[in-house]
């Protein structure tokens, strides 16, 4: 050992005997899962019944449940006031008594993991953190929860800063060794509440909505094993981006996807709407609009309609039809339910009518209803009258008709809104240009329509802050029992229709949901540590927060210091020379390099990055195919609109000021400062935004 190596923990040789023995009996516990899953798949060849799939269905769940994952499976220890010791991990392992050798990080005994301080020590007496690599225990980081002066008991401990220094790859990794206080109170908060989590850049709020995610699951697997979780992200390579995290933590049962992704089964997007277009279909009042659509398409027949039973007519005048009309809408059935409601109160009402005649045998109703019902000219007028609605021909026949614009947003929209709004018909519904704004309409319609679509026991939903409220509706309605986790960064926030405040968010959510009657516990939380972004570097991208997001709270974060931010002005010509350089300085210090630029901007610098033999990879938020992001691979090229949640090591930013020109400019500008988690570059030609310079 030289001078400079630190002294080894005298306790680090029995901890590691701790790990080992608990993988050990892990690896018993998988055995067994193995040998029961394996009579379970004999038992079903053997019989192949409903009950044998079942159960076999649970044995492959237990053993993909006992997978370890790819981090350490126990990363600390907690001393209670009362004796008892407990290893904290990944996942439980027990010995072969079926007492507990690691206990899961999710268990009520972890919390105080997470939580305890020298100044509220949670009941502990002492907390061990582990530093890990491959299994082997690197470092022990020891605090006194009984001396509020003991140094080791504040601060930032070394695993947390070990993890914050890690180079970064093309996947985010989980952060169960590491969670900080008060993301462990949002990671533990109840089921049946609407939790929103507003958080600046570098406070782990996507974290703590995957790590919710899998709490949940764990503490509720009962209630949520058939409803599932459902994690919605802002585009594609997000998702891919965290597509390991959950996993990892052994959880496999929740469905990650975007809006397009939810409805891609059913619509196509293939259009791209202007950010005028994009308002007036985002916007709440569109829900009354669709409304209106829909019931426009009942038209009462001014000669009023007859009913043929065979053994007489009976004849409704068109004020008849329109007060049933009312009934059936005022009771707010999925209108192609109201239909059949319809029909039936027709054919009631026309045996009523003739019944009510002196001469009338009562036990002639099942000839006179069956008769009503098999006339095809009876069927015929109540199908036009009230015709089956879809989701494709109500949106294709409002959007292609000046006229059915004008009657369903009477005193809703104005005539340069509804302009906005027309657009001509394609052919055949599959080919019609649907596009991402219209995705929130359609399922609006086709929840009228059919009815409620596929709900879960509770949806996580990260970059919230962007959704529509049409698109917020949409996700309301999915929720069982209101059951939500918003997270979102108000500062962040770039679309055309963004939320400007959570408490209108959470009206349109609650509005939207099937349990409007029995709203949910509504806690909105705000995470303003930040563990990600340098202090050096948080600070500068904090100064454009004035202009662009005033009335946030600006993030503080836990590294002090770090680099500044290297601003470097050059001539045009020189623009595309000195990011190639600063990028070739930045590879050799870091793993993760992207540059962030407006799409002209990225397009001259790729040929320029290709000459300097320099590997980089376009990355765009909705079509890179394969995994996540490059990592060391390549230099990633993208920009501002798809670089949301996403972290490098270094980041270059070109031309601020062509940023800040983008549709809400100074926000795209703010989310791509904020990328970097070791080093960020600012190279430009043109002045920078005021706030910077």
């Amino acid at each position: 050992m030289t001078t400079s190596d630190p002294p080894i923990h005298p306790d680090l040789v029995s901890e590691q005997a701790v790990l080992d023995r608990a993988h050990r009996f892990l690896e018993n516990m998988q055995d067994r899962a193995r040998a029961a899953k394996t009579i379970g798949d004999r038992v079903v060849q053997d019989e192949d019944s409903a009950d044998a799939r079942v159960v076999q269905y649970h044995l492959e769940r237990r053993q993909e449940s006992l997978h370890s994952g790819h981090g350490p499976l126990c990363f600390g220890r907690i001393d209670n006031d009362s004796g008892e010791r407990w290893y904290v991990g990944r996942r439980h392992v027990e010995d072969d008594q079926a007492r507990p050798v690691v206990v899961d990080w999710r268990a009520p005994v972890s919390a105080a993991f997470y939580r305890a301080t020298a100044v509220d020590p949670c009941g502990l007496e002492f907390r061990r953190r582990f530093s890990i690599a491959d299994q082997e225990i690197v470092s022990i980081f020891d605090e006194d929860l009984t001396d509020p002066d003991a140094n080791l008991a504040s601060g930032l401990p070394d695993p947390l800063l070990a993890e914050l220094d890690r180079a970064r790859s093309g996947q985010m990794s989980d952060i169960i060794a590491t969670i900080a206080a008060e993301q462990d109170v949002i990671i533990r908060a109840p089921l049946d509440e609407l939790l929103v989590v507003q958080g600046g850049p570098g406070t782990g709020k996507t974290a703590v909505g995957l790590h919710r995610a899998a709490f949940l699951l764990f503490q509720h697997r009962q209630d949520l094993s058939d409803s599932k979780v459902l994690v919605l992200g802002p585009n594609p390579l997000f998702l891919r981006y965290i597509a390991d995290v959950l996993p990892s933590l052994g959880e496999v049962s929740v469905r990650q996807a975007t809006v397009e992704g939810l409805l891609a089964a059913k619509y196509r997007v293939a259009g791209v709407d202007e950010p005028a277009v994009a308002r007036v279909k985002g916007d709440l009042r569109m829900a009354a609009v669709v409304d209106g659509a829909i019931r426009n398409r009942i038209r009462i027949p001014a000669d009023g309609l007859e009913v043929k039973s065979g053994l007489a007519v009976v004849r409704f005048l068109a004020e008849d039809l329109e007060a049933m009309v009312k009934t059936v809408l005022s009771r707010r059935l999925p209108i192609n339910d109201g239909r059949e409601v319809l029909r039936n109160m027709l054919v009631a009402e026309a045996w009523r009518r003739h019944s009510g005649r002196a001469s009338v045998d009562p036990g002639s109703e099942p000839i006179f209803t069956s008769g009503a019902r098999g006339d095809k000219s009876f069927r015929s007028t109540v199908d036009k009258l009230w015709p089956k609605h879809t989701a494709v021909a109500v949106l294709k026949g409002l959007f292609s008709s000046r006229k059915r614009l004008a009657e369903a947003s009477a005193g809703i929209l104005d005539d340069a809104e509804r302009q906005l709004l027309y657009r001509p018909s394609a052919k055949k519904g599959a080919d019609e240009p649907w596009t991402v704004a219209d995705l929130a309409i359609l399922d609006e319609i086709e929840t009228r329509c059919v009815g409620v679509p596929t709900t879960y026991g509770h949806v996580v939903v990260d970059e919230a802050q962007d959704l529509s409220p049409m698109a917020l509706r949409l996700v309301g309605r999915r929720a069982e029992r209101g059951s939500m986790t918003i997270l979102g960064d108000l500062a962040q926030a770039t679309t055309p229709m963004a939320s400007r405040s959570w408490e209108t968010a959470i009206e349109t959510l609650v509005a939207a949901g099937q349990w409007v009657d029995d709203p949910p516990a509504v806690h909105v939380t705000e995470l303003t540590v930040g563990y990600r972004v340098p202090a050096a570097i948080l600070d500068v991208a904090n100064r454009l927060l004035a202009e662009a997001a005033p009335t946030v709270t600006p993030a503080r974060s836990v590294r002090p210091g770090g680099d500044p931010p290297l601003i470097v002005a050059v001539e045009a010509d020189e623009l595309a020379a000195t990011v190639v350089a600063e990028v070739t300085a930045l590879q050799e210090r870091t793993t993760s390099v992207a540059v962030v630029a407006v799409g002209g901007l990225l397009d001259r610098l790729e040929p320029v990055f290709t000459e300097a033999e320099i590997q980089v990879e376009r990355v765009d938020g909705s079509n890179r195919r394969g995994g996540g992001l490059p990592g060391a691979d390549a230099v990633a090229l993208v920009e501002p609109a798809s670089v949301k949640g996403l972290e490098f090591d270094a980041v270059v930013v070109v031309e601020p000021a062509a940023i800040a020109e983008l549709d809400a400019g100074l926000r795209h500008l703010y989310v791509s400062l904020t990328r970097a988690v070791q080093h960020l570059g600012i190279v430009h030609h043109r002045p920078l935004p005021a706030a910077l310079s």
